[in-house]
């Protein structure tokens, strides 16, 4: 069945009207894209129905009356139920047809959801989103996709009324590997950050005054990863612009006077024993990046960029204005 709009834009089954999938759902009614609606309570689609959007009463109808499938759903089993059951998309999806889901799942399940798809000539996308319920009712959302790369620049223009920040990481999979790395990286980096603060306010520091201040050091002043721009993708530590030793004195400082303090510092601790696996292995005088290193040696992993295709990146989405390295502010 053909449901091409006039104007070419396709029109879009969506499955899943939840906290994230209403906001992604009005995005595209809001840009002018016909949908139709699934979820396994009707009553949360109304205001997307009163907005002109048809009600499909299975996966599987929605599937045949539409050009492109998205689903945003909470679980692995119900991702499998509604993909793969007997009223499922699978079932009426027809070869060529794209089917982007938007959810966190597993790589498992990408993996069995592909093939499946794939059997029917159909394309299976993983394209899990980054941003919470108020990037995806802003369209502010980092939209992650791993697969068939023609399906995603056929509908890119459909995935950018959801998010602003639209990007094909490469084949199947991908996307929800990039979408486990975010999460893990937030995580890991916010439980560093209340860990050290803590250091900071029970040794005397106001916490709105940290705070100000920290936010105009080296790190506070870059975006998140472009850290990894200089030394990191590119491996390269030597000269360096902070040596590892300086680092080592840095941290050893920080974690004697927590113990003064009684301050339980489990993440800074572990960051000193690598930092310290660095200075035995010799690498005082290189660039105190240079212990990023070490996760890469114990899985015999290799990361080395071409510093022009870093460079191109950058082009396209410039660091941060105050980055202290590479910003335009003074």
């Amino acid at each position: 069945m053909e449901t091409m709009q006039p104007d070419n834009k396709p029109t879009v089954g969506f499955i899943g009207i939840g906290i994230m999938g209403a906001s992604m759902a009005a995005n595209l009614q809001k840009a002018g894209y016909k949908i139709v609606v699934h979820d396994s309570r009707r009553e949360v689609a109304e205001q997307h129905i009163k907005a002109g959007a048809r009600w499909a009463d299975t996966p599987a109808a929605l599937t045949s009356d539409c050009d492109v499938v998205l689903s945003c759903l909470p679980s692995v089993p119900v991702i499998d139920e509604v993909a793969l059951g007997p009223n499922g998309i699978l079932s009426t999806i027809r070869p060529e047809q794209a089917y982007f889901e938007l959810s966190t799942s597993s790589p498992e399940c990408v993996r069995r959801l592909h093939h499946a798809f794939s059997e029917k000539g159909a394309f299976m996308l993983d394209a899990p989103v980054s941003g919470g319920a108020v990037g995806a009712k802003r369209g502010r959302l980092a939209i992650w996709v791993g697969g068939y790369k023609p399906s995603f620049e056929r509908y890119q223009s459909m995935l950018q009324a959801m998010g602003d920040q639209v990007v094909h990481v490469g084949a199947i999979g991908t996307g929800l590997v990039t979408k486990l790395v975010n999460n893990c990286a937030a995580q890991a980096t916010q439980a560093a950050i209340a860990e050290v603060f803590v250091l900071g306010v029970k040794a005397g520091a106001d916490p709105l005054s940290l705070w100000e201040a920290l936010r105009q050091g080296a790190a506070g002043r870059r975006r998140t990863f472009d850290g990894l721009i200089d030394e990191f993708l590119p491996a390269r530590y030597d000269p360096p612009n902070s040596a590892l030793r300086i680092v080592h004195k840095d941290l050893l400082t920080a974690t004697e006077l927590a113990r003064e303090l009684d301050v339980p510092m489990r993440i800074t601790s572990l960051t000193l024993s690598d930092v310290q696996e660095a200075m035995l292995r010799g690498w005082s005088e290189r660039d105190s990046r240079s212990v990023m290193l070490l996760p890469q040696e114990r899985v015999g992993v290799v990361i080395k960029s071409d510093p022009s295709a870093i460079e191109e990146v950058l082009r396209r989405d410039p660091v941060a204005p105050s980055d202290s390295k590479r910003g335009t502010a003074k």
